[in-house]
Order: C-alpha cells, then sequence, then structure tokens
C-alpha cells in the first residue's frame, strides 16, 4: 500500500482504535503523554515521522548564535519533506518553547502535515495563524535557548514516553498523539479499519438497547450476526 493510502486509510482510524490494535499485538508504549492538540477541533492527521532532538542548555551552546549554525532547527526544517510529522523531543521540558510562529510558518509552506512535542510552543496565537497542525505540551513566552540545546535531527528519539524512529507513522487526534512502528503500518491500517467498522455496528447495537455482556467484545454469535449483515 502507498503511503498516500495508508495516510488515508489511517485518518479514518482513531486514535484510541490504533492503541487497542497495537495492544494485541503486544506494544503498549505507542501513546505520547504530553502532546495535546494546539487548535481544538483539530482534523486527525498522518504522517511519518521526521525527529528532531534537544538536550538540556548548556551555556556555551544554547545562544541566539546557535540559530544560524549548520546543524540547527532552521536546517532541520529544510529537510523535512512534504507530508511528513515533525516529532520533537523536548524532555517534556516546558518552560521554553521549541518552535515559534516564524518556524511554524516555514512548515506550513513546506506542506509539512504537522508537528507533535512534548516540550512547548511560543508565539501561539502566530502558530495558529499559520495553519499548521500543532500537538504539543503547553505554551511557553521563552526561546528554546532558554532551557534547552538542539543537537540533530532524523535520529531515534524519545516524545512523551515513546521511542520514535524516523520514518514510524504518526496519528494525531484529541485523544493525543500515538506512534506505528514502521514495520507494523499496514498491518495496523488494515486491522484498524476492520475494527472501526465493527465498532460502529457495535454502537448501533448499543444504541438499540442490547446489553454489553456478550456484545462488547463480540462473543461468537454476536460476531455471525455481524458478519451476516456484512455480507447484506
Amino acid at each position: 500500500m502507498t503511503d498516500t493510502a495508508l495516510f488515508s486509510t489511517l485518518r479514518r482510524i482513531t486514535t484510541a482504535t490504533i492503541t487497542t490494535v497495537l495492544l494485541k499485538k503486544g506494544i503498549r508504549r505507542t501513546w505520547m503523554k504530553g502532546p495535546k492538540m494546539l487548535r481544538e477541533g483539530q482534523a486527525r492527521i498522518a504522517g511519518r515521522a521526521f525527529t528532531l532532538r534537544f538536550v538540556p542548555a548548556r551555556e556555551d551552546l544554547a545562544t541566539p548564535a546557535s540559530w544560524s549554525s549548520p546543524r540547527s532547527t532552521r536546517a532541520a526544517i529544510e529537510d523535512m519533506p512534504e507530508g511528513c510529522i515533525a516529532v520533537i523531543d523536548a524532555m517534556g521540558i516546558t518552560d521554553a518553547g521549541v518552535f515559534g510562529d516564524i518556524l511554524a510558518q516555514r512548515m506550513a509552506v513546506r506542506k509539512v502535515a504537522g508537528l507533535v512535542t512534548d516540550g512547548a510552543m511560543r508565539d501561539v496565537a502566530g502558530v495558529l495563524e499559520t495553519g499548521l497542525p500543532v500537538w504539543c505540551a503547553g505554551a511557553a513566552a521563552p526561546a528554546s535557548v532558554a532551557s534547552l540545546t538542539f543537537v540533530g535531527w532524523q535520529e531515534p528519539v524519545g516524545c512523551g514516553g515513546c521511542a520514535i524512529f524516523p520514518g514510524d507513522m504518526i496519528v494525531a487526534d484529541g485523544d493525543g498523539a500515538v506512534v506505528i512502528p514502521a514495520a507494523l503500518v499496514e498491518e495496523v491500517a488494515k486491522l484498524g479499519a476492520e475494527q472501526e467498522e465493527l465498532e460502529a455496528w457495535l454502537m448501533e447495537e448499543v444504541k438499540g438497547g442490547r446489553a454489553l455482556p456478550g456484545l462488547y467484545p463480540p462473543n461468537e454469535e454476536n460476531l455471525a450476526r455481524y458478519h451476516a449483515r456484512k455480507k447484506k
């Protein structure tokens, strides 16, 4: 399945369903603690992870002059491919903003699908105006160098307690952001779409007055009813 088809499928699957599918495969650390949608009502996004990593601030490195370095957040943004989701490891530090409105605007122009971080954003009003979908852990006025040192991109990172590798799939919605290991993306998309269809039927059954035992999760009798309905 192409990435375009995968993105289209995953944008129809809730993060709650994705975490359940992955849980059944023994993978528990998939939901990032901290990131929440910056704009209420933001549509669900899906895209490949483009990772960025910060470490604690060190005074000789975390300076405004570092923003002009070849190893800077500015340079990283120029490497971001269209449709990716930037995943920023800020170690959960929220007293400085990892990105602000000008960087967010450049990402929007480059058609980056979104930004997810366990850190904070600054210039929030301006960031919202760019239209870039953002999931973050808060807002902070100080620039990143007040508390963080940027060290690189496109390497394994930790974000909100999850290990994120470049190329993993990220899906984010009102329940937060989740990571799907790259090797499991197609299977999760298939199983997730099937689970969403089943749960839509279960919801109609509950609305119709059916009790939960034997229905959710469905026993053999109810599964047979579900499959019989699908054949009609």
